[in-house]
């Protein structure tokens, strides 16, 4: 009885950290469904978070480049760490231009993959030639259905990719927070 006791509290703290990982999982999800409400705005949203991302990181780039200038490598990180604040600073004061370069190239990105999925899987021939070519197939459509209402389309397919990913990670931390909490009680409730 004393053993069962003891491991109580380290059950109780993990189904405490799984719930917390639920909770995290609800607050994506709902950011999701949000972001697919307001699809322009969540590309907007992601075109500015994307600049300061590029902007920071070219900052810590920097001074990371200071610190090792005695390296071979100093100039190089210069360069680059210039370059992402140049990026960053762009994307943020014009986040719909950038927006609409990143959506051409989300769109010839499955133009090419598509191409290759397709003409791959009818060359090959291989065990998944069905589900290979039907991917293929989709990619080329999607693409080709970006493409043809570029650069409109522009102003919601990367909000509408950046909530759907929301969506998705939200409902995984979900069911990894209530599947971690339900294992748990069946592991504490089974020792002795």
């Amino acid at each position: 009885m004393a053993k069962s006791t003891r491991h109580r509290p380290g059950a109780r703290k993990l189904r405490r950290d799984f719930s917390w990982i639920a909770v995290l999982g609800v607050i994506l999800v709902i950011a999701g469904l949000v972001g697919l409400v307001y699809v322009a705005v969540a590309t907007l949203t992601t075109m500015i978070l994307f600049g300061w991302l590029l902007l920071i990181g070219g900052v810590v780039g920097l001074l990371h480049a200071i610190q090792a200038r005695g390296s071979s490598f100093f100039w190089l990180g210069v360069i680059v760490a210039a370059l992402n604040i140049a990026a960053g600073v762009v994307v943020i004061r014009h986040p719909h231009a950038a927006a609409a370069a990143l959506t051409m190239f989300a769109a010839l990105l499955f133009l090419s993959a598509g191409l290759f999925r397709v003409v791959g899987s009818l060359v090959v021939r291989g065990s998944q030639f069905g589900w290979t070519l039907l991917l293929g197939v989709f990619d080329l459509l999607l693409g080709i259905l970006v493409l043809a209402e570029w650069p409109s389309s522009s102003q919601y397919v990367i909000g509408t990719f950046f909530s759907l990913a929301l969506l998705f990670d939200g409902l995984g931390l979900l069911a990894t927070g209530f599947g971690g909490r339900r294992i748990v009680g069946m592991v504490s409730d089974r020792i002795p």
